[in-house]
């Protein structure tokens, strides 16, 4: 049976990475970097896990496509960032790997990944490496904002009561 809390924070964030999409992201040649995406896949991987951040990075990313304010290389690097960053935050229990796992997923394996997406589905002209820079550049400042956001909130005792997590490490 699923969490209601945990859906209720699923949607919060959803709704928050699908709005501010219109106010924070950074074109680059024919992708958009969004910081806030990647700070939203640290929080679930921190605090839901892996499963519930790559459904959140999905919807995300399936809403800014329908809205127009995001592009297809949304997803592999999105849904990749979240799904290694809950891995290793699961294993370690440290969100230093969850960001690493962050980093390394949307920056280097998600922009890799981009690349024949961008050639042979979306017919743009891009070198092996043109999104690995504004990949790293977007997923370790979005994983700066998470972090922080984390650190202030646990700080609050909101999280052991929500979610029964004592403190972000």
């Amino acid at each position: 049976m699923m969490n209601l809390r945990k859906l209720t924070l699923s949607s919060l964030l959803t709704g928050v990475g699908v709005i501010s999409a219109h106010i924070i992201y950074i074109p680059i040649g024919i992708s958009k970097i969004f910081p806030v995406q990647h700070g939203i896949n640290l929080i679930m991987a921190i605090l839901l896990g892996p499963w519930y951040g790559v459904a959140v990075a999905f919807l995300i990313s399936l809403i800014r496509n329908i809205l127009g304010t995001g592009s297809f290389l949304a997803f592999p690097g999105s849904m990749i960032g979240a799904f290694l960053a809950g891995i290793l935050y699961k294993k370690t229990n440290k969100s230093i790997y969850a960001m690493a796992g962050e980093v390394l997923g949307t920056g280097i394996i998600g922009a890799l990944i981009s690349y024949p997406i961008a050639k042979y589905f979306l017919g743009k002209e891009a070198t092996l490496f043109f999104f690995v820079g504004p990949f790293i550049l977007s997923s370790f400042a979005g994983t700066i904002i998470g972090y922080s956001l984390l650190k202030i909130i646990s700080k609050t005792g909101i999280l052991n009561t929500y979610l029964n997590k004592n403190e972000v490490k």
